[in-house]
């Protein structure tokens, strides 16, 4: 069985908005001198990049007989099936169809995503709600990954 693995990595255009933090932070420090001005510009645009890493940082695993997303490791015994969801799809799972039970790692710079019921009964989540850049190989590494564990 081939594992899964994929980090959901912020678009090279909040970077560019991390720029824009520290040439904001320098434009505010820029009355107190040049030096003020530098190291608003450093500080700023350092903080702002951690923030972009950080969130930018959540990843999907199949690996072990389990999925590991974000914080959560779900044993594949207690999933069900995976839909992969479109565009379109996806976008309706994050708002109406949503339920508030369900675990939800979710980036809105990924337009594309995969649900994947939640069968162990002593867990109320009923499904996990997963951003994914490849639905399809996701959803195929936890059927393999069932199958190798049946």
């Amino acid at each position: 069985m081939q594992p899964y693995e994929e980090r959901l990595t912020a678009p090279g255009s909040w970077w560019a908005v991390a720029v824009l933090v520290g040439v904001a932070m320098a434009l505010i420090l820029l009355p107190l001198g040049g030096i003020a001005t530098l190291a608003g510009f450093a500080g700023g645009a350092a903080l702002a990049a951690i923030a972009v890493s950080s969130y930018g940082s959540a990843r999907i695993r199949v690996v072990g007989g389990a999925l590991l997303a974000g914080d959560a490791r779900i044993p594949v015994e207690a999933l069900g099936e995976a839909q992969v969801l479109d565009a379109e799809e996806a976008r309706a799972w994050r708002t109406h169809k949503a339920d508030t039970r369900a675990f939800m790692l979710l980036r809105g710079y990924v337009p594309t995503a995969v649900r994947i019921e939640i069968t162990d009964p002593d867990d109320p989540t009923p499904y996990a709600y997963l951003s994914t850049r490849c639905p399809e190989r996701l959803a195929a590494a936890l059927e393999a990954a069932r199958g190798v564990r049946s």
